[in-house]
């Protein structure tokens, strides 16, 4: 079984989510990788450097400057000719656009999976997460996104895997145009990477 692993990354770094979702997806066969953005060459670089992957697929282009879904959907979409399973981080980013990948490649999302039991059955929490349950998919392609908190983040690897160039034209949309981005100001870890989460309020001081 073939799997691609859709990186996050500011353009240098890879986003600690995406060597999570590397675990992840181990227990799926053989990974590459896909780096898109534009000047994202260091981030291909550091990609290439994760343990276990067999290659990094990288597209630079001004159309994937801003992650927007309606660009990168079909980036991916392409990229994935011949893998079996897609699989990116349950961030804002990745729940933005896999939906959209799912869409066009006519199979169902398999969203926040916290397990790996086999090639076709997923465990995902439901209900705030008080149930977890069991999923078997039956699609060709699996399109998933992961919970990385649930997984290891993948070491770095002594040498690098081959990077290769992802020869797409995005196809021109005036749909959807980026506008500007907001971020709220917090000292709070970021719950998608935090390495210990304390639950239970002003109770627990």
């Amino acid at each position: 079984m073939k799997a691609l692993v859709i990186a996050e990354h500011d353009g240098k770094n890879i986003s600690s989510t995406t060597f999570s979702t590397v675990t992840a997806a181990r227990s799926l066969g053989e990974i590459s990788i896909l780096v898109a953005g534009v000047n994202c060459g260091e981030a291909a670089n550091e990609a290439a450097k994760i343990s276990g992957i067999k290659n990094v697929l990288y597209s630079d282009d001004i159309a994937y400057a801003d992650n927007l879904a309606e660009n990168i959907a079909p980036l991916i979409k392409f990229a994935a000719s011949g893998y079996d399973a897609i699989l990116a981080p349950a961030s804002t980013n990745g729940k933005n656009f896999m939906p959209r990948v799912a869409a066009l490649m006519d199979v169902a999302q398999i969203s926040d999976i916290c397990e790996i039991i086999s090639e076709d059955i997923f465990m995902r929490p439901i209900y705030a997460g008080t149930v977890l349950a069991k999923i078997k998919s039956k699609d060709p392609v699996k399109v998933i996104t992961v919970r990385t908190t649930s997984f290891e983040a993948s070491p770095k690897g002594d040498s690098d895997v081959p990077i290769e160039k992802v020869s797409f034209v995005p196809p021109k949309q005036d749909d959807s145009v980026f506008v500007k981005l907001e971020k709220p100001e917090s000292n709070r870890p970021d719950l998608l990477t935090a390495r210990v989460i304390v639950s239970g309020g002003r109770g627990q001081g």
